[in-house]
């Protein structure tokens, strides 16, 4: 098991990011936005990372380990739970990419008040009473992706549930321009698959590639071509 990952070309690190940017450069172009759960978003985004953390922390930490034949697969199975503690400690929240704040909100207000009459804002915050729910929207203009987080008491876990279902519903109605950001995602994903995929190809052809064996010509050969002569072995003269 560990030499399969020590055998792995450095470039190979950039794999899981560059598919990672090119759908997220996808998402950007389209014409509808896209809503995702918050635990999904970070899972996908610590699999973006795994390359990198792979041959960087990992790679530093693993010679503390003894050699172990299993220092690989526990290492990553580590990071691996430290990305899912941090989804679970996390509040509930919704990802909308490719959409601006002042585009989903009067999306949000129609949801809200569809489940509670009694629905009110405070800012950026609308509050459902009679579900014991608070959803915070914090937007980022630049990148035209939404965050709605739910800061209400943990045991409206049911209403969070239907708010967020209707607003993935809701939203795929919308028709929105695509994003600049998404070529860029785009270009710097396709770059990177691309490092990736030379260095890996460089690496398995630089394994297959047979030696060339070395020819020490020797003194006695006087003519291109010929074989020296190897003389015979002396003889004892009898007594």
């Amino acid at each position: 098991m560990n030499s399969l990952f020590d055998s792995l070309p450095l470039g190979a690190a950039f794999l899981p990011l560059g598919v990672y940017l090119l759908a997220l450069g996808w998402v950007h172009l389209r014409r509808r936005p896209l809503a995702i759960a918050g635990v999904w978003d970070g899972i996908l985004l610590g699999a973006s990372l795994v390359g990198l953390v792979t041959v960087g922390p990992i790679a530093l930490v693993r010679p503390a380990t003894g050699g172990s034949s299993w220092s690989w697969p526990m290492l990553i199975l580590g990071f691996c739970l430290v990305v899912a503690l941090c989804v679970l400690v996390s509040r509930p929240r919704l990802i909308v990419y490719n959409i601006s704040l002042e585009q989903l909100r009067p999306l949000v207000a129609e949801v809200a008040a569809d489940l509670d009459p009694q629905a009110r804002w405070a800012g950026e915050t609308v509050a459902l009473p009679t579900r014991g729910l608070q959803v915070h929207l914090d937007g980022d203009g630049s990148l035209r992706t939404v965050s709605l987080i739910g800061v209400g008491r943990r045991s409206a876990h049911e209403a969070w549930s239907e708010f967020s279902r209707r607003v993935r519903q809701a939203s795929r109605r919308l028709r929105v321009r695509p994003s600049p950001w998404g070529g860029l995602f785009a270009g710097l994903g396709a770059v990177l698959i691309l490092l990736a995929s030379w260095s890996i190809a460089a690496t398995l052809l630089a394994r297959r590639a047979p030696g060339e064996p070395t020819f020490v010509p020797s003194p006695q050969a006087v003519h291109l071509g010929q074989t020296p002569a190897i003389p015979p072995p002396p003889t004892t003269p009898p007594r």
